[in-house]
């Protein structure tokens, strides 16, 4: 239902930003190691990588649009990341254009 010029079917190289918030460091001085970090955002990346969005289940009832990827993104994340507490989710679709996430 978009009109303009990205209403045809095109590609992004997306590129994600996760930010988390803690009241305090744990006893090694960080909040959530950046493995883990990376481990949990790539599951949920691997399941959009390469893929018509449009096809995928979440995103046939909603465009798949920056901001409706961040939502989701931060959807899939919120939880999984203790003891850091998952604070906001940007989504770039080019070096000036991005969208962001948070409750």
């Amino acid at each position: 239902n978009f009109k303009g010029k990205c209403e045809s079917l095109h590609g992004h190289n997306w590129k994600v930003e996760v930010e988390v918030q803690a009241e305090e460091t744990g006893p090694t001085g960080v909040v959530i190691d950046f493995a883990v970090l990376k481990q949990a955002l790539s599951a949920v990346l691997d399941e959009l990588d390469h893929k018509d969005l449009n096809c995928h289940e979440h995103f046939n009832r909603v465009n798949p649009s920056s901001e409706e990827l961040a939502r989701y993104i931060f959807g899939c994340l919120k939880g999984r990341l203790a003891p850091a507490v998952l604070a906001r989710v940007t989504v770039w679709e080019s070096h000036e254009a991005c969208a962001s996430y948070f409750e």
